[in-house]
């Protein structure tokens, strides 16, 4: 980190500096608490809340005004302390879609210092059995139709959005041990009994699974304070002085994209936030319509399809008062950025970058002129900073020269969950995340993602970027969506092989996409082997799953 005697000239347009070959943010600095006593829950109900409503269910209609969240968590988290005897430091496993109860949960949680982790409602019971005894968590929340799928852990459950009263029995035959409703625990009056002990920003809040796109799901330690500087970033970039913006929930709150935004982030800013339990592309459009939504966070699929359907989507829906739309998961292509502009004129479009590492986020464009720098994931976000290192000899690289990004600043992760190697290897002792992207930073301190380090192919020696060749691949006039993998081969160690959705009608074939690809691109990046898909496997930001390719293309012959 900078210190305060330490005298260094940085470039005002690349936030570069020369004598230590540092990126520093060219944003104002972020204002983080003095008080190393302080949680998440506290930091955040103690801001000025100018909006009135809070959450709506967009389904239902039912909302929680400021008023009655702050209530609620109240209730919950003294529930959880002297009914449950919930402490400091226990595990708390959240099982569940998105719902405007699902804040409540975590602020009522983290205000004792107990710690969330969650899961993916569509996880198989044996998937999230795995994380239960990575995490060992002590009680879970779910929902009735959820259930099941604790049945076998012996956990005691609490359900959400069942308003019956519930008979408590923590027998062992019982499956799962249902002990208590989300909504008795928010109607209970606060006991003066509770236990408060001290949480610090240094202490854990949440305990979050990596996506795993390439390698196995690591529980990523967050802190109060990292996601207190989080919040403070969220609520500087979508101030809303007056609590008018209005953002419909299209990502999972169980994601950090979701938790940062939905559950925590825009609470600071005072805006409403509609909640889908689930995404349906007509569901979001209508909650846009009927609740005059202005912002629209999303990832790139959901930007496509809003591109792919625009005419019959100005049709059916009034979008006349939307007008951000908050991309991140994977960059836009100059293409879509375009296609999008030219489809929703009135609509400005910006995009972010982050990992579940970086509780987030880690750069971002605040206008419409910054995003069309296509391709860019925007500067670097306030008192972030940023190496670029060549993956090979260590060595720092400069300005345009492209590299892993290494990224440090107050959201960077504690480390990984009882996983010292993986964080050894992740975080250095100055503190330095490597974020396996392959990245550079141009004269103006845009980054722009180039690949994922673990991703590159290694053919004969060379190093190919998947990314570089999907692009290719999309601008043929006949390929809706791709995705290249490694492919294994004893005589060049790997080559690039491409899973292809045509589009409908077409009959392109495998030799065609090989020869289109052929005449663009160097011999040693060719793609030799092709086959057709009717989706590309992505997970809910956007990144595609190329682990899952890579098993089913060594797990049987692929047709080409």
């Amino acid at each position: 980190m900078l210190m305060a005697n330490e005298m260094i000239t940085v470039d005002p347009e690349s936030g570069f500096c020369e004598s230590n070959s540092i990126f520093y943010s060219k944003r104002k600095q972020l204002l983080l608490p003095c008080n190393e006593n302080l949680d998440i829950t506290t930091f955040l109900s103690s801001k000025v809340h100018r909006g009135k409503t809070a959450y709506i269910d967009s389904s239902t209609g039912k909302s929680l005004t400021f008023s009655q969240l702050w209530k609620a968590v109240d209730s919950v988290s003294s529930f959880l302390s002297v009914d449950l005897k919930i402490r400091k430091g226990d595990v708390i496993l959240i099982l569940s879609p998105n719902s405007i109860f699902f804040p409540v949960i975590c602020l009522s949680v983290m205000s004792l210092g107990a710690i969330i982790t969650t899961t993916n409602p569509l996880n198989t019971p044996q998937e999230i059995d795995k994380q239960i005894a990575d995490s060992n968590p002590i009680l879970a929340f779910t929902t009735q139709s959820l259930s099941p799928k604790l049945a076998s852990t012996n956990l005691p459950v609490i359900l959400i959005g069942d308003s019956t009263p519930i008979t408590r029995s923590l027998s062992a035959t019982t499956k799962p041990l249902i002990i208590a409703s989300l909504e008795e625990m928010m109607r209970k009056e606060p006991s003066p009994y509770r236990v408060k002990e001290r949480v610090g920003l240094d202490d854990t809040a949440t305990l979050l699974y990596s996506s795993g796109t390439t390698g196995v799901s690591k529980g990523v330690i967050s802190s109060h304070g990292n996601l207190i500087a989080m919040v403070q970033t969220v609520s500087n970039r979508l101030k809303d002085s007056d609590g008018s913006q209005t953002y419909v929930c299209t990502v999972p709150m169980f994601h950090i994209y979701g938790l940062c935004a939905f559950a925590s982030g825009l609470l600071a800013c005072g805006s409403t936030v509609v909640v889908l339990s689930k995404f349906e592309l007509d569901e979001m459009l209508s909650a846009v319509e009927r609740y005059r939504a202005t912002c629209l966070p999303l990832v790139p699929p959901i930007l496509v399809a809003l591109i792919n359907n625009a005419e019959n989507i100005w049709k059916k829906f009034d979008l006349s008062s939307l007008k951000t739309v908050l991309c991140g998961g994977a960059p836009l292509s100059k293409e879509v950025t375009e296609g999008f502009v030219e489809r929703y004129p009135n609509v400005s479009i910006l995009q972010g970058y982050g990992l579940t590492e970086t509780t987030g986020i880690g750069a971002s464009t605040d206008s419409q002129e910054e995003s069309r720098r296509y391709g860019t994931a925007g500067l670097l976000s306030p008192s972030m900073e940023a190496k670029i290192v060549d993956p090979e000899t260590g060595t720092a690289l400069q300005v345009n020269q492209a590299g892993e990004l290494w990224v440090r600043g107050p959201t960077v992760m504690k480390g990984y969950f009882s996983n010292m190697e993986a964080t050894i290897s992740t975080i250095n002792s100055e503190g330095w995340l490597r974020t396996g992207d392959i990245c550079y930073i141009d004269n103006g301190g845009y980054i722009f993602v180039v690949d994922r380090l673990k991703e590159l192919i290694k053919y004969k020696g060379y190093q190919v970027p998947p990314a570089e060749l999907e692009a290719l691949l999309l601008t043929h006039a006949d390929i809706s969506d791709a995705a290249v993998i490694p492919f294994p081969d004893k005589e060049v160690g790997q080559f690039p092989m491409a899973y292809v959705v045509r589009k409908a009608g077409s009959k392109l074939t495998g030799n065609e996409i090989m020869e289109f690809v052929a005449k663009q691109v160097a011999s040693y990046k060719k793609i030799r082997r092709v086959s057709f898909v009717s989706a590309i496997p992505k997970n809910l930001s956007g990144k595609i799953l190329r682990k899952d390719l890579i098993k089913l293309a060594t797990s049987k012959l692929s047709r080409i």
